[in-house]
């Protein structure tokens, strides 16, 4: 019989992962948006980093798929401190946020207690996380991060649970987002082999090159594209294969923006999904868009390839 050989799961420093916190650290999460909400149950989707607010930048600002409504993540590399916690405070009556998840490699007992009084005192619908990051290796094995939650609001299993059962059964929001896609399809059939397909989450992704895709969502207040890479590809990575095209891209796509800070070539409308009377031109000028995109891009990026 073969003998087993244990390794032993050792503890590194965050910051032999991640040298800087604004340059290294906050892309990594913003690229690896599964991690955090595998941890905490939710599916986040990417707005945007380092987002002014006053004198202050928060460092990601993401959508909960499940009602649109906006997450705060702040991180650290270094134990949570007052003054981020000040920050997040700033943040949620800034950015009208309605679930902060504070990430740092320590909490004291006092910060958790506050995390836990934001969770009970606070108006319903609100929720607050305290996520303790670790990275381990065993021997020689490549770092791995673990992301421990250690505060969070009471019951929320159950919130999820219930959360989940309106956004992918038969809800009113799932039902919508359902028939908007379908509405798509049966509006433009071009658009099912190009990725369009119908379901009840709040986007959809076309490839464009073998490395970019276009990713549509709809939301309570607005819809839009972005390009992003494939699942696991850094944004960085994004922003460095777009970058020698950004005067090019910029003037072809006319409305599009370049936002260097979360690696998106993107725009969006002021139409929202369930809004009946403008389902039509939210669907002509989302495949509008997805035609323009797809023949600026592949003529500009193809060729040099």
């Amino acid at each position: 019989m073969t003998e087993v050989v244990f390794g032993r799961l050792a503890d590194l420093n965050l910051r032999e992962a991640w040298f800087s916190e604004e340059r290294d650290f906050t892309p990594w999460l913003l690229d690896n948006l599964d991690h955090i909400g595998g941890a905490i149950g939710l599916d986040l989707q990417p707005v945007g980093r380092e987002v002014r607010v006053g004198p202050f930048e928060a460092d990601i600002l993401a959508i909960d798929a499940r009602d649109d409504s906006r997450v705060l993540i702040e991180n650290q590399l270094e134990a949570a401190d007052h003054r981020h916690l000040g920050q997040i405070m700033t943040y949620v009556a800034g950015l009208k946020v309605k679930t902060v998840i504070w990430i740092a490699s320590r909490f004291t007992d006092e910060h958790l207690s506050v995390v836990e009084w934001l969770n009970e005192n606070t108006l319903e619908g609100f929720s607050f996380f305290a996520v303790k990051l670790r990275v381990v290796r065993i021997g020689d094995s490549p770092v791995a991060p673990i992301l421990e939650v250690m505060q969070k609001p009471n019951g929320w299993e159950r919130q999820l649970a219930a959360t989940r059962r309106q956004t992918t059964g038969d809800s009113a929001i799932g039902d919508t987002r359902l028939a908007f896609w379908r509405a798509y399809i049966s509006r433009y059939p071009e658009a099912e082999a190009a990725g369009i397909q119908p379901n009840r989450t709040s986007s959809c992704w076309c490839p464009v090159l073998p490395d970019l895709n276009l990713s549509f969502w709809v939301g309570s207040r607005e819809s839009g594209v972005f390009v992003r890479g494939n699942r696991g590809t850094s944004i960085e990575d994004v922003n460095m294969r777009l970058a020698p095209y950004e005067a090019d891209l910029m003037r072809q796509l006319a409305a599009a923006v370049f936002r260097r800070g979360s690696g998106f070539l993107g725009k969006s409308v002021r139409i929202a999904l369930g809004d009946d009377t403008q389902q039509a031109e939210l669907i002509d000028w989302m495949e509008e868009t997805r035609r323009d995109y797809t023949r600026v891009l592949r003529n500009s990026l193809e060729g040099q390839d």
